[in-house]
């Protein structure tokens, strides 16, 4: 990369944040302790085994759950202290989120989906479809624009997500497995526009199990048991399938 993302203040910081779920003997510890700085420009992938608590540091950092201890600062504002209403505003202007399920609107056609969080900032109805017809065309899906989700398949609702998390001037992309109902081809593209956004100037943080697709992020973080456990350098995915095995074998000191 061109510039060093180190140089600037945290797009994301997790600041020793715990999630605890339940009480009692139905506790669990979803997170523990988990301290982790996104910067500008920098393409975080997130591996670790099933319940190692992937997807609730991905919900911490987009606002959608609050921590038990610690703090999330998306661009240096402290999530847990926004009331309901700049909270919405955070997301949807600061902050892409790529969920598994889509999370599409039924009644919506795919630029409607897409330019909707634009619309609710006051965008006229006429430049929120313009942007979201270049973020489809970004894609590779335009051809889509009219079309509602129940008549997409899994991919292509799967992309018309992704092009919704990356409308605007969002700083923030959060994505949960977002290649996760693509094929391999289509997959690589996705990821080379979630890099090229990155390369751009915002940070990106990415859960994924495959270790070719974390490849493509500066850094891996692994997870375990809700712990970080070790960071290492994105190099290629041949390491990274050594590092990810020998994460896996890894004891809880």
């Amino acid at each position: 990369m061109s510039h060093d993302p180190h140089r600037n203040e945290p797009v994301l910081h997790l600041e020793n944040v715990t999630r605890v779920h339940g009480q009692g003997a139905a506790e669990v510890q979803a997170l523990r302790g988990v301290d982790l700085k996104v910067h500008p420009g920098e393409f975080v992938a997130v591996m670790g085994p099933s319940g190692s608590g992937k997807s609730t540091l991905l919900t911490l950092a987009g606002g959608l759950d609050s921590p038990t201890d610690g703090q999330v600062l998306v661009e240096g504002v402290a999530l847990g202290g926004l009331s309901r209403k700049r909270l919405a505003q955070v997301r949807r202007r600061s902050i892409g989120y790529v969920f598994q399920d889509y999370n599409l609107i039924p009644a919506l056609t795919a630029a409607e989906n897409v330019s909707l969080p634009r619309e609710l900032d006051g965008l006229s109805t006429r430049a929120a479809r313009r942007e979201a017809l270049a973020a489809l065309s970004e894609l590779g899906i335009l051809e889509l624009a009219d079309r509602f989700p129940d008549d997409m398949s899994g991919g292509q609702q799967q992309r018309v997500a992704i092009a919704r998390a990356l409308i605007g001037e969002r700083r923030l992309v959060l994505a949960d497995e977002p290649t996760g109902a693509l094929d391999s081809t289509t997959g690589e593209s996705v990821l080379a526009v979630l890099r090229a956004r990155c390369d751009a100037g915002a940070a990106a943080m990415m859960v994924t199990h495959e270790a070719r697709h974390a490849a493509w992020a500066d850094r891996v973080v692994f997870l375990r048991d809700g712990k970080m456990v070790d960071e290492s350098v994105s190099q290629d995915a041949a390491s990274l399938l050594v590092a990810a095995a020998a994460n896996s074998k890894q004891v809880d000191e």
